[in-house]
């Protein structure tokens, strides 16, 4: 008997369920790099490489572990560049009588899947993701019945299911969420933690020269590329984390400062996302931290609900949306995505920084994303479906199960309050108060209207009066269309105006934007 077993970049674990009760003697597994996987968005060169590294590596793991692996590499001359098509040839390789599968995280992949059988002629099971720490299932009978899909409530819940930070049935502390105390804003005198990384070896030197070669017109840097490939790397970074970054994070979690990508947050995500490491174990490791009295319950309970709440709750949501959720639009924004978030070109200190980052390591952190990229994007009236391609694209830990949910539901309101209880629309006030960006700025963040005054200023005014008629009624941000209403006409009138002038040079791409 031989069972054909494709393995796909992010399903990079020994205890991947499709390996499961399986005799490596009885089964052939299949990796494969394919352009159709590097090229369905321009992903960064530094994702690619990270992917396609981890990959290799991995092989190497599943071939130590007694199994036997057929891989097909990016550059070999009869690769054709499709997973259904690599398939394909594995079968006429090795004669298998059934295939065996992990389901595919993205629903373009699912569907390619779901004509394996009838193409094929051969039986194809389909097994469950096992590596989310809920169960299948669990989302979408939490979901049903409800109007709304509030995070926190799913968070509780997966509390309860784990018993991290529980006491008894009560939440450890006596709250569930300790948000209130994740919002301080960091100053550049502090001790900030120093990511060490992991310098490539002989097969990652490969890869990179490979993505160097192969992708010249994908956006992003591969200097200085140092992120782990290995289940060990992966741990060596948790190890970091916890010893140094942890007991900070719960206070600066939502801080941004110029020129510090990282500050007190893990870098943990690529790995989780891609199966380096298991989630469930990296909360309880941070749980351990908090009860040997090694980290503030803020900073675990802060991290834990990034794993347990938004991680396996966008996981849910994406299979219960369904895959016409990519193409919601419930403000009907338009715009297309200004160049500039390709570049990092612009004069707003804030994007400025955050792009620039972006594209030298694949990275932002979650506020920056939300409130700075996202903010921006929000309020500009830039296409959802454009930003999520852009978010897809351009970082690491980008797939679209996690990357879609957040985009398009929290930060562009698009699914018009599913996922989030109001949009994530903010002056440049916020940004000033969170980070140091506003200091040195071409514009004036004080200033609101005027060709000098920070361009968020006016653009949350501007966005706030064209979809009063979709948000006015939302309870969480009534106050302010009264706050508006009381404003002298002049005033509002400068606010549009000085909102319209903006839109019309990003319009014309100006380069002074």
């Amino acid at each position: 008997m031989t069972i054909l077993i494709p393995v796909l970049g992010d399903q990079l674990s020994l205890g991947v369920s499709s390996l499961q009760g399986v005799d490596p003697a009885d089964a052939r597994i299949l990796m494969m790099e394919v352009a159709d996987e590097t090229s369905y968005v321009r992903h960064h060169k530094r994702k690619i490489a990270f992917i396609l590294s981890a990959m290799r590596h991995h092989a190497e793991r599943l071939r130590a572990a007694g199994w036997h692996v057929d891989y097909v590499r990016l550059d070999d001359p009869q690769n054709q560049g499709s997973f259904s098509q690599e398939v394909a040839r594995a079968i006429a390789r090795h004669k298998p009588n059934r295939i065996r599968v992990t389901e595919a995280g993205e629903w373009r992949v699912r569907a390619d899947m779901a004509h394996w059988e009838a193409r094929f002629g051969l039986p194809v099971e389909i097994c469950p993701d096992t590596r989310f720490i809920a169960p299948p299932g669990f989302f979408a009978a939490w979901a049903a019945g409800r109007k709304q899909l509030r995070m926190e409530y799913f968070y509780r819940e997966m509390r309860r299911l784990t018993g991290l930070l529980m006491d008894g049935d009560q939440p450890a502390g006596g709250q569930w969420n300790y948000d209130a105390e994740n919002r301080k804003p960091a100053e550049a005198g502090l001790f900030i933690p120093c990511r060490i990384g992991t310098p490539p070896d002989t097969m990652t030197h490969e890869v990179l020269t490979l993505v160097a070669e192969r992708f010249q017109n994908h956006p992003g840097s591969l200097d200085g590329f140092d992120m782990a490939v290995t289940p060990e790397g992966a741990e060596a970074e948790v190890r970091r984390f916890l010893n140094e970054a942890l007991p900070g994070f719960g206070d600066y979690q939502d801080a941004m400062l110029k020129g510090q990508p990282l500050l007190w947050h893990s870098f943990l995500s690529p790995y989780l996302n891609i199966g380096l490491l298991d989630p469930l174990d990296l909360c309880r490791a941070v749980e351990a931290e908090w009860a040997a009295g090694r980290a503030p319950l803020n900073a675990a309970e802060g991290f834990i609900r990034q794993i347990i709440g938004w991680r396996d709750y966008v996981r849910g949501l994406y299979d219960w949306a369904g895959p016409d959720y990519a193409q919601r639009n419930f403000l009907e924004a338009t715009r297309p995505l200004p160049e500039f978030y390709w570049t990092g070109q612009t004069r707003m200190a804030c994007l400025a920084d955050a792009i620039g980052q972006t594209l030298q390591l694949g990275y932002a952190h979650h506020i920056q994303r939300l409130m700075v990229t996202g903010n921006y994007a929000l309020l500009a009236g830039i296409d959802p479906h454009e930003v999520h391609l852009w978010y897809l694209a351009i970082y690491v830990d980008a797939f679209e199960w996690v990357e879609l949910p957040n985009t398009l539901g929290m930060s562009q309101f698009g699914d018009g309050g599913i996922m989030a209880s109001k949009p994530y629309a903010a002056s440049g006030a916020y940004i000033d108060r969170m980070s140091d960006y506003c200091r040195g700025c071409a514009y004036d963040v004080r200033a609101k209207t005027g060709p000098k005054a920070c361009p968020m200023n006016a653009l949350y005014w501007d966005f706030m009066d064209r979809n009063r008629d979709k948000l006015e009624n939302n309870p969480r941000i009534g106050m302010a269309y009264r706050t508006w209403d009381k404003m002298a006409e002049d005033q509002r009138r400068a606010l549009k105006a000085t909102a319209a002038a903006h839109l019309a040079r990003l319009d014309a791409r100006d380069a002074e934007v």
